[in-house]
C-alpha cells in the first residue's frame, strides 16, 4: 500500500510539474515567412478598404491627388517598415514595439504603451472588428434586434477560442482567412475593371470644397495600419535559410504587396464609380458591386467584407495578447498575463484577459454604440504619439545599445528614421486637429494607466502582505 501511495504521489508532483512547465515555457520559434506575411496582409487589409476610399475621395478633390495618396501611403509604410526592420532583427521580441520602448525609455512608458493597448486600442479595434462582421453577416441572416451584438460576441469568443486551442490553429485560421479576403478583393478589381458599364463617371472631379491633404492621409494611412504588429511575432519567428533577415523580409514583401492591391482596388471603384461617385458613396466596396454585379453583389460585398472584419479581428487578437503577456513578465501585479503555454504556444491567460474586455466593451455597444465607434476612432493621437516614440527609439537604441549587432541596418541613415518620425508627427497633429476635443478620450486613459503605474508598488506590497498572512 505505501508503495501504491509513494507511486502515486509521484505521479502527482510529475503532473503538476509538468503543468508548471507548460505555463512557464518560453516562446518558441515555430512561425514561417510565410504565417507573418499572412498575418501582416491579414491585418491591414481589412474592412476599412470598402470605406475609407469615399473618405479620402471627398477630401482629395482631384482624381491625381487621390492616387497620389494611396502611393504616398505606401512610401510612407514602407519606410516605417524600414525602420522596424532594424528593431524586430535587432531586438526580436514577442513584445513587439513594448518591447523596443522599454529598451530605449525604460518600463514606466512601456507600461502605459501596453495599458492603452489593452484598456482601448486594442481590444476596441477587436470589438469594432467584430461589431463590422455582426452589421454585415446580419444583412443576409438577421438573428433579431441585436443581432449584430450577438454576431459580435460569437466573433470575438469564437476568434479567441482558436488562438487558445494552439499557434496552429490561429495561423491556420490567418491563412485561410488572408486567402479568402485576398480573392475577393481580386474579385472586385476585375469588377471594377472589365465588368462595369462604360457610362461610369470616371472623369467627374469630386468637389474640392473640404479638401485637406491633411485629412486625406489620416484616412489612407488609417488603411494601410497595422503592418508594425507583424513585430510582436518577431520573436517566435524561425531563422531559415535567409536568417535574422526574415523579418525584414517579410515586412517590405508585405507592405509592397499590400500597396500593389490597394493601388488596383483604388483604380478599379475609379472606373466604376467616378471620383464624385465615391465622394457621395457610403459604402464604396458595395456600391461597384451593385453597378457590376446587380442586387446580387450586395451579397457577396456582405460576406467578402466578414471575412475581411474577421481577417482582421483574429490578427488583432493574436498580436494584442502578445503585448499584454510581456507587460506581465516585467510587472508582477500582472504576473498571471506572463505565462506562456507551451502546449498551445500562445499567452493563454493573456487572451482571455483580452477577449473578456473586448466583450465587455460589445456590451458597452449595445447601449452606446455610436459612442463606441466614436470612442475607438479618438484613439488615433494615442496611436500615432507611440508610433512617433518608437521612431525615435531607433535613434535612441542606436546610440545607448550601439554594441548590438544589427542584422540588418536601416538604409539611408539618419534621413529614413527622420522622415518616419516627421511623418508620424505630421500624423499626430493632424489626428488631433481631426478629432479635437475627442482627442483627450486618449489623453483620459493614458491618464487612468499613469496613476495605475503609480500604485502599483502599493498594489504590489498589499499582496505580498495578504500573502505572509495567509500562510
Amino acid at each position: 500500500m505505501d508503495s501504491i501511495a509513494a507511486k502515486s504521489g509521484d505521479r502527482a508532483i510529475s503532473i503538476e510539474r509538468h503543468s508548471l512547465t507548460l505555463m512557464s515555457a518560453e516562446p518558441r520559434t515555430v512561425l514561417t515567412m510565410g504565417d507573418a506575411i499572412a498575418l501582416i496582409v491579414g491585418i491591414v487589409v481589412g474592412a476599412g478598404i470598402f470605406r475609407t476610399p469615399s473618405l479620402v475621395a471627398a477630401n482629395a478633390g482631384t482624381e491625381e491627388t487621390f492616387l497620389s495618396a494611396w502611393m504616398l501611403g505606401g512610401a510612407v509604410s514602407l519606410v516605417g517598415a524600414l525602420c522596424y526592420s532594424e528593431l524586430t532583427t535587432t531586438f526580436p521580441s514577442t513584445g513587439g514595439d513594448y518591447h523596443f520602448l522599454g529598451r530605449a525609455y525604460g518600463k514606466n512608458l512601456a507600461f502605459l504603451f501596453a495599458w492603452a493597448r489593452i484598456a482601448v486600442i486594442q481590444t476596441g479595434s477587436v470589438a469594432l472588428l467584430a461589431f463590422i462582421f455582426g452589421d454585415y453577416i446580419s444583412q443576409i441572416y438577421s438573428l433579431g434586434e441585436y443581432s449584430s451584438v450577438i454576431y459580435a460576441a460569437i466573433a470575438v469568443t469564437g476568434l479567441t477560442a482558436i488562438n487558445i486551442v494552439g499557434l496552429r490553429f490561429g495561423t491556420g485560421a490567418q491563412k485561410l482567412l488572408t486567402t479568402v479576403e485576398v480573392i475577393g478583393i481580386l474579385l472586385i478589381i476585375a469588377a471594377g475593371f472589365f465588368l462595369a458599364p462604360s457610362s461610369a463617371p470616371t472623369d467627374t472631379p469630386a468637389s474640392t470644397a473640404t479638401s485637406s491633404f491633411g485629412l486625406t492621409m489620416v484616412f489612407v494611412l488609417l488603411t494601410f495600419g497595422g503592418w508594425n504588429e507583424a513585430a510582436y511575432i518577431s520573436g517566435e519567428l524561425r531563422a531559415g535559410r535567409t536568417g535574422k533577415h526574415r523579418m525584414a523580409i517579410a515586412l517590405i514583401v508585405g507592405i509592397a504587396g499590400i500597396t500593389a492591391l490597394y493601388m488596383l482596388v483604388n483604380l478599379a471603384y475609379l472606373n466604376a464609380l467616378g471620383l464624385s461617385g465615391m465622394a457621395v458613396s457610403e459604402a464604396v466596396g458595395g456600391d461597384l458591386m451593385r453597378v457590376t454585379f446587380g442586387s446580387g453583389g450586395v451579397f457577396l460585398i456582405s460576406i467578402l467584407v466578414s471575412v475581411s472584419a474577421l481577417t482582421s479581428a483574429n490578427a488583432t487578437i493574436f498580436t494584442g495578447a502578445r503585448t499584454n503577456y510581456s507587460m506581465g513578465r516585467d510587472f508582477p501585479v500582472f504576473a498571471s498575463l506572463g505565462k506562456w503555454n507551451a502546449r498551445a504556444s500562445a499567452p493563454v491567460n493573456a487572451l482571455i484577459a483580452q477577449g473578456l474586455i473586448a466583450i465587455i466593451l460589445v456590451a458597452l455597444g449595445l447601449f452606446t454604440r455610436k459612442g463606441f465607434e466614436t470612442i475607438v476612432e479618438y484613439t488615433a493621437p494615442v496611436f500615432w504619439l507611440f508610433f512617433l516614440l518608437v521612431g525615435i527609439a531607433l535613434f535612441v537604441l542606436r546610440r545607448k545599445e550601439s554594441d548590438v549587432e544589427r542584422p540588418f541596418r536601416v538604409p539611408l541613415y539618419p534621413l529614413t528614421p527622420l522622415l518616419f518620425c516627421l511623418t508620424s508627427a505630421y500624423l499626430l497633429y493632424s489626428s488631433l486637429v481631426y478629432t479635437g476635443l475627442g482627442a483627450f478620450l486618449g489623453v483620459a486613459v493614458l491618464l487612468v494607466g499613469a496613476f495605475l503605474l503609480a500604485a502599483l508598488p502599493a498594489i504590489e506590497n498589499f499582496k505580498q502582505k495578504n500573502h505572509r498572512g495567509g500562510l
